[in-house]
Protein backbone atom coordinates (compact mmCIF):
# COMPACT_ATOMS: atom_id res chain seq x y z
CA UNK A 1 0.00 0.00 0.00
CA UNK A 2 1.38 3.38 -0.95
CA UNK A 3 0.11 5.09 2.49
CA UNK A 4 2.55 2.47 4.30
CA UNK A 5 5.09 2.12 6.37
CA UNK A 6 3.10 4.42 8.78
CA UNK A 7 3.31 4.66 12.65
CA UNK A 8 1.63 2.00 14.39
CA UNK A 9 -0.51 3.37 17.21
CA UNK A 10 0.31 2.73 21.04
CA UNK A 11 0.17 -1.08 22.00
CA UNK A 12 0.35 -1.75 25.97
CA UNK A 13 -2.55 -3.97 26.56
CA UNK A 14 -3.34 -6.68 29.59
CA UNK A 15 -2.00 -9.94 28.39
CA UNK A 16 -3.43 -13.50 29.28
CA UNK A 17 -1.41 -14.11 32.76
CA UNK A 18 -2.81 -10.36 33.91
CA UNK A 19 0.73 -8.49 33.08
CA UNK A 20 0.73 -5.22 30.91
CA UNK A 21 2.55 -5.97 27.45
CA UNK A 22 3.95 -3.00 25.63
CA UNK A 23 5.22 -3.61 22.33
CA UNK A 24 7.05 -0.86 22.36
CA UNK A 25 9.63 -2.75 24.83
CA UNK A 26 10.07 -5.90 22.41
CA UNK A 27 12.44 -3.86 20.00
CA UNK A 28 14.26 -4.17 17.89
CA UNK A 29 12.07 -7.17 17.23
CA UNK A 30 9.23 -6.66 14.69
CA UNK A 31 5.73 -7.40 16.38
CA UNK A 32 3.30 -9.54 14.20
CA UNK A 33 0.20 -8.39 15.69
CA UNK A 34 -2.92 -9.89 14.99
CA UNK A 35 -6.41 -9.01 15.29
CA UNK A 36 -9.83 -11.97 16.06
CA UNK A 37 -13.19 -11.53 17.00
CA UNK A 38 -13.24 -14.15 19.69
CA UNK A 39 -11.46 -16.24 22.10
CA UNK A 40 -12.20 -19.97 21.02
CA UNK A 41 -14.34 -19.94 17.67
CA UNK A 42 -13.36 -22.37 14.61
CA UNK A 43 -12.10 -19.66 12.49
CA UNK A 44 -9.92 -17.81 15.78
CA UNK A 45 -8.87 -21.29 17.05
CA UNK A 46 -7.01 -22.26 13.57
CA UNK A 47 -5.61 -18.87 13.22
CA UNK A 48 -4.22 -19.05 17.04
CA UNK A 49 -2.67 -22.54 16.51
CA UNK A 50 -1.05 -21.87 13.09
CA UNK A 51 0.56 -18.85 14.62
CA UNK A 52 1.91 -20.63 17.52
CA UNK A 53 2.61 -23.58 15.34
CA UNK A 54 5.41 -21.50 13.34
CA UNK A 55 5.99 -19.39 16.30
CA UNK A 56 10.12 -20.31 16.34
CA UNK A 57 10.03 -19.72 12.56
CA UNK A 58 8.87 -15.96 13.26
CA UNK A 59 11.06 -15.76 16.59
CA UNK A 60 14.08 -17.22 14.14
CA UNK A 61 13.17 -13.61 11.86
CA UNK A 62 13.29 -12.05 15.50
CA UNK A 63 9.85 -11.57 14.96
CA UNK A 64 7.23 -11.83 18.33
CA UNK A 65 3.55 -13.00 17.42
CA UNK A 66 0.66 -11.15 19.56
CA UNK A 67 -2.48 -11.47 19.38
CA UNK A 68 -5.72 -9.13 20.23
CA UNK A 69 -9.34 -9.19 20.82
CA UNK A 70 -12.00 -7.43 22.85
CA UNK A 71 -11.77 -10.71 24.90
CA UNK A 72 -11.22 -10.51 28.91
CA UNK A 73 -7.96 -11.76 30.31
CA UNK A 74 -9.65 -14.18 31.84
CA UNK A 75 -10.76 -15.91 29.06
CA UNK A 76 -7.53 -15.73 27.29
CA UNK A 77 -6.01 -17.64 29.99
CA UNK A 78 -8.92 -20.41 29.31
CA UNK A 79 -8.33 -20.35 25.12
CA UNK A 80 -4.72 -20.10 26.21
CA UNK A 81 -4.72 -23.49 28.40
CA UNK A 82 -7.13 -25.55 26.55
CA UNK A 83 -5.11 -24.81 23.07
CA UNK A 84 -1.61 -24.82 24.51
CA UNK A 85 -1.21 -21.37 23.32
CA UNK A 86 2.53 -20.03 23.35
CA UNK A 87 1.70 -16.58 21.86
CA UNK A 88 0.36 -14.16 24.11
CA UNK A 89 -3.22 -12.40 23.75
CA UNK A 90 -3.87 -9.07 24.67
CA UNK A 91 -6.94 -7.98 26.22
CA UNK A 92 -8.69 -5.01 23.93
CA UNK A 93 -11.67 -5.03 26.44
CA UNK A 94 -12.36 -0.94 25.61
CA UNK A 95 -11.74 -1.66 21.99
CA UNK A 96 -9.47 1.44 22.16
CA UNK A 97 -6.48 -0.06 20.42
CA UNK A 98 -9.30 -1.96 17.74
CA UNK A 99 -10.20 1.68 16.90
CA UNK A 100 -6.75 2.93 16.50
CA UNK A 101 -5.88 -0.12 14.11
CA UNK A 102 -9.22 0.82 12.31
CA UNK A 103 -10.73 -2.70 12.86
CA UNK A 104 -13.58 -2.36 14.71
CA UNK A 105 -16.07 -2.68 11.80
CA UNK A 106 -19.45 -2.92 11.11
CA UNK A 107 -20.08 -6.86 10.40
CA UNK A 108 -23.40 -8.49 9.51
CA UNK A 109 -24.25 -12.12 9.86
CA UNK A 110 -27.32 -13.79 8.86
CA UNK A 111 -29.20 -10.53 7.77
CA UNK A 112 -27.82 -8.67 11.28
CA UNK A 113 -25.32 -6.01 11.46
CA UNK A 114 -23.12 -5.60 14.44
CA UNK A 115 -19.71 -4.14 15.37
CA UNK A 116 -17.16 -6.34 15.85
CA UNK A 117 -13.60 -7.14 15.14
CA UNK A 118 -12.35 -7.49 11.32
CA UNK A 119 -9.73 -10.10 11.35
CA UNK A 120 -6.33 -8.16 10.39
CA UNK A 121 -2.72 -8.18 10.88
CA UNK A 122 -0.37 -5.61 10.98
CA UNK A 123 3.95 -6.44 10.75
CA UNK A 124 5.58 -3.95 12.70
CA UNK A 125 9.12 -3.27 12.33
CA UNK A 126 12.00 -1.93 15.19
CA UNK A 127 11.11 1.53 14.84
CA UNK A 128 7.33 0.68 15.01
CA UNK A 129 6.30 1.42 11.63
CA UNK A 130 3.52 -0.62 10.36
CA UNK A 131 5.04 -2.08 6.90
CA UNK A 132 2.67 -4.60 5.64
CA UNK A 133 -0.97 -5.01 6.72
CA UNK A 134 -3.52 -7.74 5.49
CA UNK A 135 -7.60 -6.99 6.17
CA UNK A 136 -10.82 -9.05 6.07
CA UNK A 137 -7.79 -11.97 6.75
CA UNK A 138 -9.40 -15.60 5.32
CA UNK A 139 -7.54 -17.83 7.77
CA UNK A 140 -6.09 -20.87 5.61
CA UNK A 141 -2.55 -20.12 4.44
CA UNK A 142 -2.85 -16.86 5.93
CA UNK A 143 0.18 -17.45 8.94
CA UNK A 144 2.28 -19.10 6.16
CA UNK A 145 1.75 -15.55 3.96
CA UNK A 146 2.78 -13.38 6.48
CA UNK A 147 5.57 -15.58 7.44
CA UNK A 148 6.71 -15.45 3.79
CA UNK A 149 6.19 -11.42 3.64
CA UNK A 150 8.16 -11.03 6.78
CA UNK A 151 11.01 -13.19 4.62
CA UNK A 152 11.14 -11.29 1.20
CA UNK A 153 12.01 -8.41 3.04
Amino acid sequence: MSDLPKAAPTVALPRDGGTVLDISNLRPDWVVLFFYPRDDTSGCTKQALAFTALQADFAALNTQVIGISKDSVTSHDKFVTKYQLTIPLLSDESGTVSEAFGVWKEKSMYGKTYMGIERSTFLINADGQIVSEWRKVKVPGHVEAVLQALKDL
